[in-house]
Parts: C-alpha cells; sequence; structure tokens
C-alpha cells in the first residue's frame, strides 16, 4: 500500500528522486500517467521515470510504496523498456498543465470574478481510495482567460472538485474503441471477457488493444483459446511478451502452446528472462497433468516466519483467493523450486494462532503432494478427497514444484464452450457432453490437446 499525504499535488512531485528499497537512486520523476474515465475520477495509473541514459521508463502505481515527502520509494525492478504513451493515457505535466477549461460551478469558488468560468488548470491533486487507487480529486486553476504570448498570467486561484471542471481532457470523440475500454474500468476480469467474446472479431481486437497491460492479462485469462490467440496475434511481438508477462505463469503457458514453436520460442525471448524461464518449464509438462496445471507462484514461506508475517503476505490484494488461503512451509530457497516441503497451513488455522507463532510448528503434513506427471483424474481426487482448494506439486527430492488451485482444476474440467453452455441449456438443449459428465471425475479423459513442441 502507497504510503503518501492524503493528497499529492503532481507538479510538486517533478523532478523527485525515485528510490528503490534499498534506497539507491533509480531515477526521477518526470510526469504522472492517467487514464480518463468518462464521467469518472480519472485513475492515476502510474509515473513516468527518467533513468540513466536519459530514458523514460513507465513504473506502475502498485510498484509505489511512497510519495512525497521529497522522494518516491518504489518496490521491485523496473521494466525498463522505454516509455510510451498509449491514445487512452494522459500525462498530467505534459498535457494538461496549462489547458483552458470552464468551470460548471461558481457560486462557492472564492475566486471566481464577475460570474467568468474561464480557468487555466496550474496543477492536479491525486488522492489515494480504498481500493489503493490513486484518483483526481482536485483541480487548482487559475480564473480568467489564458494569457497572451508576451505576458505573465496573473489572477485569482482556487482548489476546485474534478467534478466542477469541464474540458479537462479536450473534446471527447464518440465512444470509439478506446472510451468503450475505458468504461469497462470498475468491471470484474471475468464480465470483461464475456462481453468481449460477444464482440466481432475486429471490435474485440479494438477495444482489447485499448487496455492496459495488466488489465488485459487479467482479462484474456478468462477469454477461450481462439479469443485468446486472436488478441495477442493482433497486439505485436513487444506488447504480447509485455502481456504474457503480466499473466499467471500457468495461463501463460497455456496460451504459448496454443502458437508455433517459432512464435513461442520468439515470445519468450522477448520475456523478462525469471518471467521466461517460470513459463519454459511448465511448457515442459503435458497440459492435464499436475505440472500443467500447477502455478509456480504459490505463496512460500520458511518455518521460521511468524504467524503475523504470514498473514501480511496473503493480505497482499494481487493475490487470488485460491492463492492466499494456503502457505506452503519449505526450506530455503522459497523460490520454486525450492527447497524440502515440510507441509501446508491454511489461513483458517493461522486466524486461530497468536501472531508471534512460528508457522513451522503448525504445519499439516497429512497432504501426499503430487508428482509433476500426475494426470487431471489423480489432481481432482486428492483434491476431493482432502477438500482443498490447493495441492502442492513436488520432484522426487520433496522440493516445491508449484501448487494446482481448484480454479485451475474447474478450467480444465469445464468444456471449452462452456460460456455458451447457459445459453444452450436455456434454449432447451441441455448440457454439452462433457459438462454432464464432470461428476465422473474417473472416466475423465484429456480435457485439451496436450502440449507439443514444449
Amino acid at each position: 500500500m502507497v504510503a503518501a499525504p492524503p493528497r499529492v499535488f503532481v507538479a510538486r512531485l517533478a523532478g523527485l528522486p525515485v528510490f528503490d528499497p534499498l534506497g539507491d537512486p533509480v531515477g526521477r520523476v518526470r510526469d504522472v500517467v492517467l487514464l480518463p474515465r468518462g464521467a469518472r475520477r480519472p485513475r492515476a495509473v502510474g509515473l513516468v521515470a527518467e533513468v540513466p541514459g536519459r530514458r523514460r521508463v513507465f513504473v506502475p502505481m502498485t510498484r509505489v510504496t511512497s510519495m512525497g515527502a521529497g522522494q518516491v520509494i518504489t518496490t521491485g525492478l523496473l521494466n525498463m523498456r522505454r516509455f510510451e504513451q498509449r491514445p487512452t493515457e494522459v500525462l498530467v505535466l505534459t498535457d494538461l498543465l496549462e489547458r483552458q477549461v470552464r468551470l460548471t460551478r461558481l457560486e462557492d469558488v472564492p475566486g471566481a470574478v464577475g460570474g467568468d468560468p474561464r480557468a487555466v488548470v496550474e496543477d492536479v491533486a491525486l488522492e489515494p481510495q480504498r481500493t489503493r487507487d490513486w484518483e483526481v480529486t482536485k483541480v487548482f486553476v487559475r480564473h480568467g482567460p489564458p494569457a497572451g504570448r508576451l505576458r505573465r498570467r496573473r489572477g485569482p486561484t482556487s482548489v476546485v472538485d474534478f467534478h466542477d471542471v469541464q474540458g479537462l481532457f479536450g473534446d471527447q470523440p464518440e465512444q470509439g474503441a478506446a472510451m468503450l475500454a475505458a468504461s469497462y474500468g470498475e468491471m470484474r476480469a471475468p464480465d470483461v471477457a464475456d462481453a468481449l467474446h460477444e464482440m466481432s472479431t475486429k471490435r474485440r481486437v479494438e477495444v482489447s488493444v485499448e487496455l492496459d497491460d495488466e488489465r488485459l492479462a487479467d482479462v484474456l485469462q478468462e477469454l477461450p483459446g481462439d479469443d485468446q490467440v486472436e488478441i495477442l496475434t493482433a497486439l505485436g511481438p513487444g506488447r504480447a511478451a509485455d502481456v504474457l508477462e503480466a499473466m499467471d505463469p500457468d495461463d501463460a503457458a497455456d496460451l504459448l502452446a496454443e502458437f508455433s514453436e517459432d512464435t513461442r520460442e520468439q515470445l519468450l525471448g522477448l520475456m523478462e528472462p525469471e518471467e521466461a524461464r517460470d513459463v519454459r518449464r511448465l511448457l515442459a509438462y503435458d497440459e492435464d497433468t499436475a505440472g500443467g496445471l500447477m502455478t509456480t507462484e504459490p505463496v512460500v514461506l520458511p518455518p521460521e516466519a511468524t504467524v503475523a508475517q504470514a498473514l501480511a503476505t496473503v493480505r497482499r490484494p494481487e493475490l487470488p483467493p485460491t492463492h492466499a488461503a494456503v502457505v506452503f512451509v519449505c526450506r530455503p530457497p522459497t523460490e520454486t523450486p525450492t527447497g524440502r516441503l515440510l507441509g501446508m497451513v491454511h489461513l483458517q488455522r493461522m486466524l486461530r494462532e497468536p501472531p508471534h507463532e512460528a508457522i513451522g510448528g503448525l504445519v499439516e503434513t497429512d497432504v501426499e503432494p503430487l508428482a509433476a506427471d500426475a494426470g487431471l483424474g489423480a489432481v481432482t481426487r486428492r483434491m476431493a478427497t482432502y477438500n482443498l482448494v490447493s495441492v502442492p506439486v513436488t520432484d522426487d527430492q520433496g522440493r516445491l514444484l508449484g501448487a494446482v488451485t481448484v480454479d485451475d482444476v474447474l478450467d480444465h474440467l469445464l468444456p471449452d464452450d462452456w460460456r455458451e453452455a447457459d445459453s444452450r441449456e436455456a434454449a432447451g438443449r441441455g448440457p454439452s457432453g462433457r459438462s454432464a459428465g464432470l461428476a465422473a471425475v474417473a472416466r475423465l479423459g484429456p480435457a485439451r490437446e496436450g502440449r507439443t513442441g514444449g
């Protein structure tokens, strides 16, 4: 969560040093990237930072842990690819400052003289929300018409509410793909996927291109394979690699398996090495085995970690509920493949224990891990037997390779066309054969074609 004053004015961020978690300088703030959302308050999606070599890179707001007090602190590594502004994005310092606007509400604005609604933007204020998003809430304006080219602006100033400012983003075109994508901002990824799936191929691609990388990654994971392939292909290799990096490794591997070996290797080569390594590991397994189903990023902690530390880890908002429900306790290293797996601790158990208790004394050892080559039927029976939302996958040395979660199992059990199943049943045609047979786990065959060339 970003630690900052309740309100931050963007112009005051310009030029501030950006530090990594160890206190080493990595660059300086040059701008703030906004995503307009129609009548809703714009969301700040990231900073533009200038790093050595005069390269400007994008720093997502999710990587910013502290902002203000003369510095910006980030967490994790920065993507050093050069920043490129997208059509849906607006830069505060570059695009908004000195823009002429009109005020729609003058009664309570002390600086408004003579009822003149004209004003010029001098700064924009951001405030953190309960959702952890940063939104534009206030606009600092100077009242009156813009100054001439040779005359310095003078006149009263006011801080006004964002909703009382008209024309901040200029003339908005009809609701094209960019505006439609922005309107999906508050929708859940599965709902956006449903909306995209109902569109024509051309429209689906147009709207998908306008989504930011992380949002598109979430949505792609909810779409059928054919839709995923057409969208990723339309993005071009560079951006396609960025989106694959933002996807869960198991979903990225499933998607890459749909491409030819040459295209797959090209995209893997464009990805960050660490991200590509996890995906390559998963591509080595057949898709309908525990190795092909598992995520390589479960929550893993050493036995000496306390309950308080474990709860803080699973509290991270970006963790899916299935990942946050279980902590796997392993000897170092704690990145997969880990040291020896000691057991697992469920969230419910940790909530009953004192915060200072070491999780090594709470591990459950009665759940036998799966081998990476265990079939889908074996995975499903293990999860059903022990009522698990996540089951560990280990190698022959007892090292944790990953974990299979119940959502990935369901995804493979359901038919490929399950999104259309409801409408078919409503029309009286009944469920497909594979839908009707989901309960017969022992008779399950391969849910999809296995990977090739992995």
